[in-house]
Protein backbone atom coordinates (compact mmCIF):
# COMPACT_ATOMS: atom_id res chain seq x y z
CA UNK A 1 0.00 0.00 0.00
CA UNK A 2 1.28 3.54 -0.83
CA UNK A 3 0.15 6.51 -0.58
CA UNK A 4 1.71 10.49 -1.02
CA UNK A 5 0.67 13.16 0.11
CA UNK A 6 2.33 17.16 0.44
CA UNK A 7 2.86 18.37 4.12
CA UNK A 8 4.46 21.58 3.09
CA UNK A 9 5.04 23.38 0.07
CA UNK A 10 8.87 22.18 -0.04
CA UNK A 11 8.36 18.53 0.37
CA UNK A 12 6.75 15.32 -0.56
CA UNK A 13 5.80 12.63 1.52
CA UNK A 14 6.59 8.69 0.49
CA UNK A 15 4.55 6.29 3.01
CA UNK A 16 4.42 2.28 2.44
CA UNK A 17 3.37 -0.78 4.50
CA UNK A 18 5.65 -3.51 5.59
CA UNK A 19 4.91 -6.93 4.88
CA UNK A 20 4.61 -6.82 9.07
CA UNK A 21 2.20 -4.30 8.74
CA UNK A 22 4.27 -1.53 10.26
CA UNK A 23 4.62 1.83 7.95
CA UNK A 24 7.34 3.48 6.67
CA UNK A 25 7.25 6.79 5.82
CA UNK A 26 10.16 9.69 4.05
CA UNK A 27 9.63 13.03 3.60
CA UNK A 28 12.57 15.67 2.44
CA UNK A 29 11.80 19.36 3.48
CA UNK A 30 13.88 22.37 2.70
CA UNK A 31 14.88 24.71 5.60
CA UNK A 32 13.18 28.22 5.87
CA UNK A 33 16.07 28.89 8.59
CA UNK A 34 19.19 27.41 10.49
CA UNK A 35 18.16 24.84 12.23
CA UNK A 36 19.68 26.46 15.62
CA UNK A 37 18.80 25.58 19.14
CA UNK A 38 15.27 27.01 19.59
CA UNK A 39 14.04 24.99 17.08
CA UNK A 40 16.21 22.23 17.29
CA UNK A 41 14.74 21.95 21.19
CA UNK A 42 11.27 22.10 20.07
CA UNK A 43 11.87 19.30 17.48
CA UNK A 44 13.15 17.36 20.06
CA UNK A 45 9.97 17.49 22.21
CA UNK A 46 8.36 16.68 18.93
CA UNK A 47 9.75 13.24 18.06
CA UNK A 48 10.34 12.17 21.89
CA UNK A 49 6.43 11.95 21.87
CA UNK A 50 5.73 9.77 18.43
CA UNK A 51 5.52 6.26 18.05
CA UNK A 52 7.48 5.52 15.08
CA UNK A 53 11.05 5.37 14.76
CA UNK A 54 12.68 8.45 13.46
CA UNK A 55 15.60 9.70 11.77
CA UNK A 56 16.93 13.05 10.60
CA UNK A 57 19.15 13.31 8.06
CA UNK A 58 21.07 15.70 6.62
CA UNK A 59 24.53 16.18 4.51
CA UNK A 60 25.10 11.98 4.91
CA UNK A 61 24.43 12.18 8.01
CA UNK A 62 21.60 10.72 10.57
CA UNK A 63 20.60 11.71 13.65
CA UNK A 64 18.04 10.57 16.37
CA UNK A 65 15.64 13.72 16.54
CA UNK A 66 14.68 13.65 20.09
CA UNK A 67 18.21 14.49 21.07
CA UNK A 68 18.74 18.32 21.09
CA UNK A 69 22.66 18.14 21.16
CA UNK A 70 22.52 15.63 17.90
CA UNK A 71 20.38 17.55 15.84
CA UNK A 72 22.43 20.86 16.51
CA UNK A 73 25.04 18.87 16.02
CA UNK A 74 23.84 18.52 12.22
CA UNK A 75 24.51 21.95 11.51
CA UNK A 76 21.65 22.41 9.11
CA UNK A 77 21.52 26.10 7.28
CA UNK A 78 18.25 27.82 5.57
CA UNK A 79 17.94 26.46 2.17
CA UNK A 80 19.27 22.94 2.58
CA UNK A 81 17.43 20.13 2.52
CA UNK A 82 16.80 17.63 5.24
CA UNK A 83 14.83 14.24 5.21
CA UNK A 84 13.03 12.61 8.15
CA UNK A 85 12.52 9.02 7.75
CA UNK A 86 10.11 6.98 10.12
CA UNK A 87 9.11 3.17 10.84
CA UNK A 88 6.47 2.32 13.21
CA UNK A 89 2.90 2.54 13.91
CA UNK A 90 2.66 5.90 13.02
CA UNK A 91 5.31 6.28 10.97
CA UNK A 92 3.06 8.90 8.47
CA UNK A 93 1.77 10.93 11.28
CA UNK A 94 5.54 11.36 12.52
CA UNK A 95 6.84 12.49 9.18
CA UNK A 96 4.12 14.95 8.73
CA UNK A 97 4.51 16.79 12.04
CA UNK A 98 8.10 16.56 12.02
CA UNK A 99 8.05 18.40 8.44
CA UNK A 100 5.12 20.44 9.08
CA UNK A 101 7.52 21.44 11.77
CA UNK A 102 10.74 22.09 10.15
CA UNK A 103 9.13 23.97 6.75
CA UNK A 104 7.92 26.71 9.58
CA UNK A 105 10.96 27.34 12.19
CA UNK A 106 12.20 30.90 11.78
Amino acid sequence: MSASSDPSPSGSEQTSETAQGSQVSEVSVVLPADLHARPAGRLAQLAAGLRASVVLEYDGRSVDPARLLMVMGLGARAGSAVTVRAEGPEAGHATEVLARFLSEID
